[in-house]
Formats: C-alpha cells, sequence, structure tokens
C-alpha cells in the first residue's frame, strides 16, 4: 500500500509544475482521445515518446511513475492475455480454441501501451499540481455550467478531496492490515473466499475512518465560515502566460502529426 503515489503531489520548479492547471487539464483530456487515436506503430511510437518526454520534463523521480504503474500491472495483464487471443486471421499458434494471431499481438500491444500511457500522462498532471491549483483549475473550466444553475466550486471541490482522499486511505488501510496482522489475523493463506471474509476486520475499521475523516473535515471547513464558493477570494488568480500557449500549440502539432501518421500510413488496429 506504501508503494501507491497515485493522487500525491510532488513539489517541484520544472516547466510543468509552472503551467497553469487549466492549460495542463485541457492537454490532458486531448492526450487521452490521442492515445485512443493511434491506429499504427508510428503514431503510437510519437505518442510513447511524447508522454516519456512529459515524464522527463517534469524532473518526478522515475520511482513516482513506476508507483503508479503498479496499480494497474494485473489489468494491463489481463486485459493484453484476453486480446492475445481476439484476434482474426491466421493462427500463428492454435491449441483448441485458444489461438494467436498477428492481429491478436498487435490488440495486446496496442492496449497494453494505450493503459500505460494513460496513467503516466495522468500521473503527470497530479504529480505536477497541488490539490488547491487543481481545485482552481476545474471550477474555472466548468465556470460556464454556472448559467444553469450547476454548482461548479462545489463539484470541483468534491473531486479534489476524493483525489486527497486516496493516498489518505491507503495509507490507513496498510495500518489496519498491519494492526490486524499484529493480533494473529491470517489474511494471506486459504482458499479465495477465506481470504475475502479475512479482509471484513479491515474494511469496517476502514470505513469508520473514512466516515470520522469526512465528519471532521466538514467541522474544520464550517469553523472556518466555508460557504462555497460564492463572493470567495483566491490568494492565487489563475493567468495563463506565453509557456502556456507555446504548450497547447505543441500538443496541437502532436495531434496534426499522429492524424496524419493514420491518414498516410496503413492502420495496424481500427
Amino acid at each position: 500500500m506504501r508503494e501507491i503515489a497515485f493522487g500525491q503531489f510532488y513539489p517541484g520548479s520544472s516547466l510543468l509544475h509552472k503551467l497553469d492547471p487549466r492549460a495542463k487539464i485541457i492537454m490532458l483530456i486531448a492526450f487521452i482521445v490521442l492515445v485512443f487515436c493511434t491506429a499504427n506503430y508510428v503514431s503510437l511510437a510519437v505518442v510513447a515518446a511524447s508522454v516519456l518526454g512529459i515524464v522527463l520534463l517534469s524532473e518526478v523521480p522515475l520511482r513516482m511513475y513506476f508507483k503508479s504503474l503498479k496499480m494497474i500491472i494485473v489489468i494491463v495483464l489481463i486485459t493484453s492475455a484476453l486480446n492475445l487471443f481476439y484476434g482474426t486471421g491466421e493462427p500463428i499458434w492454435q491449441w483448441g480454441v485458444l489461438k494467436i494471431t498477428l492481429s491478436g499481438i498487435n490488440n495486446a500491444v496496442f492496449v497494453s501501451a494505450r493503459i500505460i500511457c494513460l496513467i503516466l500522462i495522468s500521473s503527470v498532471l497530479t504529480f505536477t499540481t497541488s490539490p488547491n491549483d487543481l481545485t482552481d483549475a476545474i471550477e474555472r473550466l466548468l465556470k460556464p455550467l454556472t448559467v444553469f444553475h450547476v454548482k461548479v466550486h462545489e463539484i470541483a471541490m468534491m473531486m479534489t478531496i476524493a483525489l486527497r482522499f486516496v493516498p489518505l486511505l491507503l495509507e490507513e488501510t496498510d495500518k489496519i492490515m498491519a494492526a490486524q496482522k499484529a493480533r494473529g489475523a491470517d489474511m494471506e493463506s486459504g482458499s479465495l473466499v477465506q481470504r475475502i471474509k479475512a479482509l471484513i476486520p479491515v474494511l469496517i475499521p476502514l470505513f469508520v475512518s473514512a466516515f470520522r475523516r469526512a465528519y471532521e473535515l466538514a467541522v474544520a471547513m464550517e469553523c472556518r465560515c466555508y460557504q462555497g464558493g460564492q463572493g470567495r477570494t483566491r490568494m492565487k488568480i489563475l493567468k495563463l502566460r506565453k509557456r502556456d500557449y507555446l504548450s497547447c500549440a505543441v500538443v496541437i502539432i502532436l495531434i496534426v502529426g499522429v492524424v496524419l501518421c493514420n491518414v498516410f500510413l496503413p492502420q495496424t488496429v481500427r
């Protein structure tokens, strides 16, 4: 549990740390769409190289990104295995109803690469953006919805608090499991059903702790006279600068490059 780094903020002074959080969220959405638009190995390599460059540009230790990937490595393996046997064409290897084709191998490679790129690029946003900046950025981007009487500030606050609670709950889970093991609880042996039942002494204290933290947070916000976003001022005013526009321009160029690769090069997957 300690090795999971999703949702954590890593302070730094890199270029990505200095970018406006609104620009980073927009570029993240563009990258998510871009990852799923890759249709051949050239476009996939372009996107993968761009993600690797962004990771290095963030100046966040690579071990933090490896910790983020630990959460989904099992999902990547299972998804790749399923796609490996789900392909059309002449089989390269076959055993009964199971067969591996070139199409299946391509599907497995693309699915694995896409998931890894998504996790890495999402981790860049949380590693280089503080929770406060993330809240302000989400609120500013959703501000047009206030015309429809949508409580944008409350939505942004809830999303940021939920993201901030992820590492706290993981740390709490680790402590509870260590405490239960010290009391003689066996969570690693027996059948699958027995191991699931052994998690009950962990889940109940975890839910109690989560509700207690939420109640304490609500009390603290009420004591500080928190009344939502209307009429509130900000210590840090978000302003788009030249580097933000240049970063968005680079992403647009990257999108054009991937589209051209898909148009003029044969497609590997559809």
